[in-house]
């Protein structure tokens, strides 16, 4: 039998421990604050998951999701309220609630907060391929460029891809934040 993971409260909000199953709502969770890159949250436990992982994003518009890249891994995503502009391989598509974006491996994506007001993203990733250099990279795109959601220069590590923003910090969730 696999055990109940425990599930630990800190003063930003319930941290799922060790490895085994577990229920948590999101609005108990962690969630981080990114500043001009809006909210996150992740279901992940501590360890991680090793398989996939799964965040919620709360991006106001003009909120990039992260700067425009690709990974060795698949992702995928949910718009479950209100809109968001999708900048795929150089093009920009608008989304709206319930569009699902499938990015296999390799493709250069981001996704940025649209509208007139939060969207909510729900993102969901492998992480077969996430460690060491074969990860992915971050590549230059006039699109993404454009609304503030491209490195300053092609490059494999994250920490140069986002210098330019604040670190996440922890917070607890907010009404409001989810519908």
């Amino acid at each position: 039998m696999v055990p109940e993971a425990r599930l630990e409260e800190t003063e930003h909000g319930v941290v799922p421990k060790g490895d085994g199953w577990f229920v948590v709502n999101a609005r108990d969770v962690v969630w981080y604050d990114r500043g001009p890159r809006g909210k996150v949250m992740t279901f992940d436990a501590d360890p991680e998951f090793e398989q996939v992982g799964v965040n919620i994003f709360v991006l106001d518009p003009g909120n990039p999701m992260s700067m425009y890249h690709w990974e060795n891994d698949q992702e995928d995503f949910l718009v479950v309220k209100g809109e968001a502009l999708l900048i795929a391989e150089g093009e920009e598509r608008p989304l709206r609630q319930w569009d699902f974006v499938h990015c296999p491996p390799k493709m250069n994506h981001v996704i940025v907060g649209a509208g007139d007001g939060p969207c909510v993203v729900v993102a969901v990733g492998a992480r077969q391929h996430q460690e060491g250099d074969g990860w992915g990279g971050y590549t230059v795109d006039d699109a993404a460029v454009r609304h503030d959601a491209s490195a300053e220069r092609e490059t494999t590590d994250p920490h140069e891809a986002y210098a330019r923003f604040p670190a996440r910090q922890p917070t607890r969730y907010r009404d409001g934040w989810l519908p």
